[in-house]
């Protein structure tokens, strides 16, 4: 059953940390099946407070989703975000 990685930016605090995090996080992504369905585009809240953007990527799993999440090549790009901005991510599994 396929499973998605979300992520809200909810306020960027340092672009320049975000730059590098977008060139590593291409290297992530090899060798795994990852389909980016949203990225960036537009975007409502209609609930909750707004947020700057989303990502969603679909994966065939949610086992799929979390061994590229806990990847040490997402590890080594996560921290950047996290120096970035301030963010939401999670994994919800699809039905």
């Amino acid at each position: 059953m396929a499973a998605y990685v979300i992520f809200m930016r909810e306020k960027t605090r340092n672009p320049a940390e975000l730059d590098i995090y977008r060139e590593k996080v291409v290297a992530s992504r090899e060798g795994h099946a990852i389909k980016a369905l949203a990225r960036y585009s537009k975007v409502e809240s209609l609930e909750g407070a707004p947020v700057e953007g989303v990502v969603i990527l679909e994966f065939p799993t949610f086992a799929e989703a979390k061994a590229w999440y806990e990847s040490p090549a997402y590890t080594a790009a996560r921290q950047h975000r996290h120096l970035g901005a301030d963010y939401r991510a999670m994994i919800v599994e699809g039905v």
